[in-house]
């Protein structure tokens, strides 16, 4: 792989004060900074770990951190939230400057790249065209991107990498701006009956295949009920898991408590008699 030259990179003095401008007054000049920082570490003196890096292996950095940014949003802390908007700026960094390094691209491509797509995309705000709402941009920005992206098809831009809940919504999002959707939350609902009903039939004839396919369709059909409600389905079972956790972590703590623990069952017996354990869990929901 071609090394970039690094002759032309800012160097980077760590002791040299940089005081930031006040958030009124901050337009993203430290960008700078960082890319410098960069450069610094992928340089031929700099990081070993930095410069054994590829963009294969940076993939599941660029998931965690995204993650984690969500979890900051999430827990409602601002400066836990900073910090990992700043961890997953640093993956972007990272990244361009791995695409110089094999040069095909650099910060400046990625920056003027979106810049770009975000004036052509808003032809409301910086051309002639008008938008009463946001429904109305939506549908705006699908033309657009589908002019731009020629046979690509409606779906080609959601990766398969996503999180299935959130792929399934974003593929419903997609195909209902093209028209191909139930009209009304009612329709949504009757296909859950629906596919309950075929599940319900697969399991009956124990076709460990049939009932894949027909548990994955109630699944859509649930997603999609959700979108039809606003309801972002990943979010939804997030905090099902969430209450699920707190209220089982109280079932623990009455079973140490009243038993000793999971290994208290009586002779011949694996576990405690689910009717004891369902108590605990009631007492949680209650509390």
């Amino acid at each position: 792989m071609p090394e970039a030259s690094n002759d032309s990179a800012p160097r980077f003095d760590p002791d040299e004060p940089r005081p930031v401008p006040g958030i009124d007054h901050q337009t993203g000049s430290t960008l700078v900074r960082l890319v410098a920082v960069m450069r610094r570490l992928l340089g031929p003196d700099g990081c070993p770990w930095d410069r054994e890096q590829s963009l294969e292996t940076l993939r599941k950095y660029v998931l965690e951190e995204a993650c984690e940014v969500i979890d900051a949003i999430d827990s409602g802390d601002r400066a836990a939230l900073r910090e990992e908007l700043g961890d997953l700026l640093l993956q972007v960094v990272f990244q361009a400057e791995l695409g110089r390094r094999e040069r095909c691209f650099a910060i400046d491509d990625v920056v003027e790249g979106i810049v770009e797509k975000l004036v052509r995309r808003h032809p409301h705000v910086f051309g002639k065209s008008t938008a009463n709402d946001a429904d109305e941009v939506l549908r705006n920005w699908e033309k657009l991107k589908a002019k731009e992206k020629g046979d690509r098809g409606v779906l080609a831009g959601v990766p398969r990498s996503m999180p299935a809940l959130t792929r399934a919504q974003r593929i419903g999002e997609k195909v209902a701006r093209v028209g191909f959707d139930w009209e009304d939350v009612q329709g949504s609902r009757a296909k859950i009956t629906e596919e309950l009903r075929e599940l319900d039939e697969a399991i009956a004839r124990g076709n460990p295949s049939a009932i894949e396919d027909e548990l994955g369709d109630t699944l859509f059909a649930l997603v999609n009920l959700a979108r039809h409600v606003r309801v972002d389905a990943e979010s939804a079972l997030r905090r099902a898991s969430d209450r699920f956790s707190e209220r089982f972590a109280y079932v623990e703590k009455r079973v140490r408590e009243e038993h000793g623990g999971w290994s208290a069952a009586g002779e011949g017996e694996s576990h405690l008699p689910l009717p004891v354990l369902d108590g605990y869990w009631q007492d949680a929901k209650r509390r």
